[in-house]
Parts: C-alpha cells; structure tokens; sequence
C-alpha cells in the first residue's frame, strides 16, 4: 500500500474519516486495493498509522457508495466492475456531460472558463510526473467544477458518484507508459475550444475524451477500440 502509507492525514484541516475516505477511493481507482480482495480495517488503520475505527466508518461510506461490500469477520471486500457497467457509466456520463459542455461554452464567461486553466494544467503536470493521486484529484476537480458552472448541483452529484463507482484499474501500468498523457491533454484541448465559443467542436471533443477514458478503464486500457467508442456512439449525433 505504498500511497496509503505516505498519505498526510491532518485532523485539524478535515475530518479524519472524510480524509481516510478519499484516500481509499484514490487506492481503488490507482489499483492499490484490487478488486475481489478482502482488506480488513486494522491492516489499513496500521498503513495510515492511525486507529481501526475511523477506518472501519471509511469503508461503510465506500460501502454505501458501491465500492466496497462487507465480508462477515474478515472486513471488506472491494466489488467487481464489469464491462457491462463500464459501457453503461460511459453512456450515462456522456448522455449528461457532452451537452453540458456545449450549453456551459454557451453560457460561462470568459474568467469562468480561465478558471479551469490551472486545474487543466495540473491534469497534464501530474500525469508527466507520475503523481497519480495528483492527476486524479485535478482530473476529479476538472471535470466537476466545469459542471459546476451549469450551475444544477444534482447534476454534479449524478456525475461525481458516477466517477467513483466507474473508478480506473491498472493505472500504474497505464503511467509506466504513458498513455495517461494524451488524456491529460485533451482538458486543455477542450479549455481551449471553449474559449473560443465553438460548442459543437467543444461536445465533440468531450465526446472523443469520454471514449479515451473508457479505453482506461477495466484491464488497463486493454479494451478494443469497437468497446472503446461503443457506449459513448450510442448517446447520438453527439459522438466523435
């Protein structure tokens, strides 16, 4: 559990569950708590040196997120994503974020949108450092706040809950190589397609990034090009 151990878990700045919370989701999807694997909350507790408790409250949050189910005596078990669900997140995700982006290019101000620079920028540093957990968390704050702008909450929540339960497996793999790069780039790409007004282009260019991340997800990026556009083609005219 190499980022669990390193993990800074500051009381006085958040609360500790909430903490230990975010930093299983970033062990989920990073690949460091695997799938179909027991974990039990005193081994994680001695990882992130502190005690089992808020831990065990950590994996009941996970629990009702879908992420992780409970193992009677052993302590949790981390679910299984299919392809299936895969497809099915994609679809969902694309059928909301795609017309989004167009109806935000349309509506946001100029400084809303050079808002979202820094964090864009900070989605391209971290994938060419190798900081995983820093491309995840500027990823995660990308892609919610550009939503934000549309200014319905509910909607954020849909896609945020989305987003952890279609969490990415073998991402250390996907770095060694990387194929996280050309993900990263394509914020900036849409960032600056929707400065300059072109909502058409900008849906698109969503549309082709929906479809990237999917080749990321499940496996390592080992799903095939036809799995890969599949559930992002059947939103519509929209797709890439």
């Amino acid at each position: 559990m190499g980022h669990l151990k390193h993990r800074d878990l500051n009381a006085g700045r958040e609360r500790l569950r909430d903490q230990v919370s975010n930093a299983l989701r970033a062990a989920l999807i990073s690949g460091e708590l695997r799938p179909g694997v027991v974990y039990s909350a005193p081994t994680l507790a001695e990882d992130f040196g502190i005690s089992a408790t808020p831990v065990r409250e950590a994996m009941l949050d996970l629990v009702r997120e879908g992420l992780v189910e409970p193992v009677r005596n052993k302590g949790f078990r981390v679910t299984e994503v299919s392809e299936r669900d895969l497809d099915q997140y994609t679809e969902i995700r694309a059928l909301i974020e795609i017309p989004m982006v167009g109806r935000v290019t349309r509506s946001a101000t100029r400084e809303e949108l050079e808002s979202l620079r820094p964090v864009a920028e900070e989605i391209v540093r971290a994938a060419r450092d190798h900081d995983l957990i820093g491309y995840l968390e500027a990823d995660r704050q990308f892609h919610l706040s550009l939503l934000a702008l549309c200014g319905n909450d509910r909607l954020v929540e849909t896609v945020s809950d989305l987003r952890k339960r279609s969490r990415l497996y073998g991402l250390t793999a996907l770095d060694e190589r990387g194929e996280l790069i050309p993900s990263a780039e394509e914020h900036l790409e849409l960032l600056e397609l929707m400065l300059a007004g072109d909502a058409k282009k900008a849906e698109r260019c969503m549309a082709k990034h929906l479809g990237h991340v999917r080749s990321l997800w499940a496996g390592g990026g080992s799903a095939s090009p036809a799995e890969t556009k599949g559930a992002v083609r059947r939103t519509g005219k929209r797709s890439a």
